[in-house]
């Protein structure tokens, strides 16, 4: 539920607007002085305050100023009967969305408020947005593996030493080259990624070393290459291991001479590049099958990380469904649904082949479907088919079918009731039939819950 906080010294002000608010399907919150208001913001933040400028103690201006510098986000729409032109610029000088005069309309306060969201819907996406395009992401986990992969980062960033990153798709290896190159001296120069994996091996040398005009069919103008582009910063080669051995070729020569010429070109062009490269290969493997070459290998791994999967370190997993539920909440404006314990379970059980790539599409899938709902195992199971989802135990296979099918029938009810916390029509849900069918069932069956007779249908 979206949240707002009413601040105002009169209790009939307070009342009305909650009233209209409230009918609106938001939730409210009422403060009579600022002092109050800052420790409900703090206890509770709320989506948007409505700041009355005339308060007891603290001034609108001065609880104004207090929210812009601690929650700079919030939007705040003032409101008062007795406002000057001074006073009016001076809150928005300090950060107010709007002024409201009193007496107060409820088609202004709705329409103003729905501005004010709709702009606090904007800066969460526009900071999340730039928390995905700038270098220094922060690596989710707080688990022995990736406190370990953390010093190691610290250790190796003060250094210019070349890095290798190994680990399996989507373990976030790039975000580790990020976090080297935000942590280093060159911070403040480019970070450049280039996946080796996905360019042509006709066009690779190209996109290495930029080329001049007219070098080949379809060169129209001057390109510079990556390697150029990263001077004096990172160059990231992400799937390294799948360049082919002409590349190769070129690619160590540019790391030993620090130099490179462009395609159709005949100067040598000085660049100053650190390297970082990853892959999901097994390079030694590589080397010694003659698929990757001895000497680049050796330039390349000079200070190794090797980044475990999800399934080395599932107490991750918690800490990176509440990363993602932040994440698509600003991304797509959605209410984040509510995973229980045993949503958690059935993650945490899961093998993960894709890592944390694949945990990531599965929560954006999750609230995409269930937004502001309640997910438990069965809603898990719709995303991840495949899961080995936490639950009953495998039924022994002894007795004919019939009792088998019987068997599994049970502990599925049972599974979905205790789930539901003994709620049959939430049961029935998880279940996808409606109640009568799953009463008639549970007769059947012989499974009692409490308070389930006073319930029933025929009751």
């Amino acid at each position: 539920m979206t949240r707002i906080l009413i601040v105002d010294d009169e209790g009939n002000i307070r009342r009305l607007v909650a009233s209209l608010l409230e009918a609106e399907g938001y939730t409210t919150t009422e403060a009579e002085t600022g002092e109050d208001a800052l420790v409900k913001m703090a206890a509770d933040e709320p989506e948007a305050v409505l700041l009355d400028l005339a308060l007891p103690g603290a001034s609108g201006l001065e609880v104004l100023e207090r929210i812009a510098d601690d929650w700079p986000h919030v939007p705040v729409v003032m409101m008062s009967g007795q406002a000057t032109l001074g006073d009016a610029v001076q809150a928005t000088r300090l950060g107010a969305f709007q002024f409201l005069e009193k007496p107060l309309t409820p088609e202004a306060v709705l329409i103003t408020l729905k501005s004010a969201l709709e702009l606090r819907r904007q800066r969460d996406l526009n900071l999340a947005l730039r928390r995905e395009l700038e270098p220094g992401q922060e690596l989710v986990g707080s688990g022995p593996a990736m406190e370990e992969v953390r010093a190691l980062i610290q250790r190796i960033a003060s250094t210019d030493s070349r890095v290798l990153i190994t680990g399996e798709s989507g373990t976030g290896k790039e975000l580790v080259a990020v976090a080297i190159h935000a942590l280093s001296s060159r911070s403040r120069g480019p970070f450049v990624r280039i996946n080796c994996a996905a360019i042509p091996r006709d066009l690779i040398e190209s996109e290495m070393f930029g080329h001049e005009k007219g070098s080949f069919t379809g060169a129209t103008s001057q390109r510079r290459g990556k390697f150029e582009l990263a001077n004096g910063g990172t160059l990231f080669l992400d799937e390294v291991g799948d360049l082919s051995p002409e590349a190769q070729a070129k690619v160590l020569r540019a790391i030993e001479a620090g130099e490179i010429e462009r395609v159709g070109g005949d100067e040598l062009i000085p660049v100053d590049v650190r390297i970082v490269a990853a892959t999901n290969h097994d390079l030694e493997a590589g080397v010694k099958d003659g698929t990757f070459r001895e000497d680049l290998y050796f330039r390349l791994h000079v200070m190794p990380i090797n980044i475990p999967p999800l399934r080395d370190r599932k107490d991750d997993i918690p800490g990176l469904v509440a990363h993602f539920i932040e994440r698509f909440r600003t991304r797509h404006g959605l209410r984040p649904p509510n995973f229980t314990d045993s949503a958690i379970q059935a993650l945490v059980a899961y093998d993960w082949p894709g890592n944390v790539r694949e945990l990531g599409n599965a929560v954006e899938r999750l609230m995409i479907l269930y937004p502001d709902r309640v997910i438990a195992a069965p809603e898990i199971a719709t995303v991840l088919p495949r899961a080995r989802l936490a639950g009953p135990e495998p039924i022994e296979q002894s007795g004919s079918l019939s009792d088998m099918l019987e068997g599994y029938e049970r502990q599925l009810i049972q599974s979905a009731l205790t789930t539901a916390d003994g709620n049959i029509a939430e049961a029935a849900r998880r279940l996808n039939t409606d109640r009568p069918n799953l009463y008639r069932r549970m007769k059947r069956l012989g499974i009692r819950r409490e308070g389930v007779e006073d319930d029933s249908p025929n009751a």
